[in-house]
């Protein structure tokens, strides 16, 4: 569903602007484009009893699979902007391949980028993965928003990637964003998963934009700060293949660009009651920060939104009725609830430790604006927007690419569903994950994830029954000391399972073997 009004999208124009300090940073000799390279080359196997289980196969930026066997050879090469640290410009670039069995797809070009600095902004162009806001991405089960569950979309993304400080502000309010627009590139996927049947897209174009405030100051051992931000995302343009045979031409010209970015027009099938153009949605996030010497504390909050129900929780319900069925006559409001959360907690000890980092995290979907959508009429001016439908769309596959969910997979993605629908069936839900790291020694690395699930389905879809599941994974990593022969080599291990009704009892195994280092870097003796 769409957002009809929104409030904080022209605070990213001026970030450029801001971007024109040089905070002290000093120049350094001639460029060298090619030194510093980074190389990984990793190897891969899953087998499960039943399909991949849970954790084995979200939030890895959609390298994975659902298969019971399925593997990959996969092998990058990236410079990263760092080597450019003490410059006033830099320039990175990078490539990441895959060659899979038992995925969407047998090759897999999951990164291919190049990008430039000057000072403190970046331009990208290409797909790259982007870690999430706020959130620790080892542990946490995912952003709602802009996560790390599925492939990079390829975009050209501008914007400040870390806290720049505010001028006269003496070091106490930093801020960072981004604006971007792109392309999916799961046409084929949703050709043969749908069987041409069901509703897919072609070319569909996306934006995502991003502003984020940061009040501390870091320089002054202040340990605590306060994070806020806005993310925002749209779906626009391309063609929807309708299950009734049906094809909607969206409209992808330089006003549905505008549209996307401050969220206006229409779609073609809205008819007298209009919204905005394309599938918008967003969240809210903040954390609170409480930073010591050898540990760190924060709590953080990540309210979704895909309507202006959610988005701003009130709306002007003063319409008339009859010749003024269309307009607003009095001062009368509807409050929509704040019931929607994803409430975290993390906790991180800074240096090797049995355990050194926890996160728990809380996670509602139920409401979504209610049970009830009313548009107003002649007869009857109440007007309410629930049945938000959170990650699906009328028009659109929803917020997926090839078929993983973009955002947190709790929402179950497309790619479970055996009937060729490309929907998020399960997106009414209450979840509670908790996520578990160490470093017994320089070596050796663990983490473990366990969460308790229990979904309702949709609005659209009430189980009779709530489906209550149990997905866990404990994963070690042993990494071979710089002294020996295999330096630079790690091997890691991971079981899964999933136990209950929402995704089936589910076992299964997976073993990564990976290889990394930097060109030209002679190694130790």
């Amino acid at each position: 569903m769409n957002i009809r009004y929104t409030l904080l999208s022209a605070l990213l124009l001026p970030l450029s602007a801001f971007s024109q300090a040089l905070d002290g940073e000093e120049e350094a000799g001639a460029l060298k484009p090619f030194n510093g390279l980074e190389y990984k080359a990793e190897v891969q196997a899953t087998v499960s009893d039943g399909t991949t289980p849970l954790w084995l196969n979200a939030n890895r930026y959609g390298l994975s699979s659902l298969d019971d066997v399925n593997g990959y050879v996969r092998g990058s090469l990236i410079r990263p902007l760092r080597n450019d640290s003490l410059r006033h410009w830099g320039i990175g670039y990078g490539a990441d391949v895959a060659v899979a069995t038992g995925f969407t797809s047998t090759l897999v070009v999951q990164q291919a980028f190049v990008e430039a600095r000057w000072l403190h902004a970046v331009l990208t162009v290409g797909s790259k993965e982007r870690l999430p806001q706020m959130k620790n991405p080892y542990l946490s089960s995912g952003a709602q928003t802009l996560g790390i569950n599925a492939r990079p979309i390829p975009q050209v993304w501008a914007g400040l990637p870390d806290y720049w400080v505010v001028p006269r502000t003496k070091g106490w309010l930093r801020l960072k964003g981004h604006l971007a627009y792109g392309i999916t590139t799961d046409d084929s996927w949703q050709q043969d998963f749908t069987h041409q049947q069901q509703r897919y897209t072609e070319n569909a174009l996306y934006h995502s934009k991003a502003i984020y405030f940061k009040v501390g100051n870091e320089e002054r051992y202040f340990p605590l700060s306060f994070e806020i931000g806005l993310e925002m995302a749209c779906q626009f343009g391309g063609k929807s293949y309708q299950p009734d045979g049906s094809v909607i031409e969206n409209e992808s010209g330089a006003k549905s660009f505008v549209n996307a970015l401050f969220p206006g027009g229409s779609d073609a099938t809205d008819g007298n009651y209009k919204n905005a153009e394309g599938n918008h949605l967003g969240s809210y996030v903040a954390r609170l920060n409480y930073d010591e010497e050898t540990w760190a504390l924060g709590f953080y909050v990540d309210q979704f939104f895909e309507d202006n129900s959610m988005m701003v929780h009130i709306a002007n319900n003063g319409w008339g009725e009859g010749a003024d069925a269309n307009r607003i006559v009095k001062h009368r409001y509807f409050l929509y609830d704040f019931k929607d959360w994803m409430l975290g907690a993390e906790f991180r000890l800074k240096y090797n430790h049995l355990v050194n980092g926890v996160v728990l995290e809380y996670l509602t979907t139920k409401y979504q604006g209610g049970p009830t959508y009313h548009d107003h009429t002649v007869n009857l001016a109440e007007h309410y927007t629930g049945l938000d439908n959170y990650y699906n769309h009328h028009i659109f596959t929803g917020w997926q690419h090839w078929g993983q969910v973009i955002g947190n997979p709790l929402y179950r993605s497309p790619l479970y569903n055996s009937d060729g629908r490309i929907v998020v069936e399960d997106n009414r839900f209450q979840a509670i994950h908790l996520g578990l790291s160490g470093q017994p020694s320089d070596l050796l690395g663990y983490r473990l994830l366990a969460t308790y699930r229990k979904g309702f389905g949709s609005y659209y879809n009430v189980y009779p029954k709530p489906l209550k599941s149990f997905n866990l994974m404990a994963e070690a990593t042993w990494h071979f000391p710089e002294e020996s022969r295999l330096q630079g080599w790690s091997i890691r291990g991971a079981v899964g399972m999933d136990s209950g009704k929402w995704l089936g009892n589910n076992y299964g195994a997976q073993l990564t073997v990976i290889k990394q280092g930097t060109l030209g870097r002679k190694k130790r003796k």
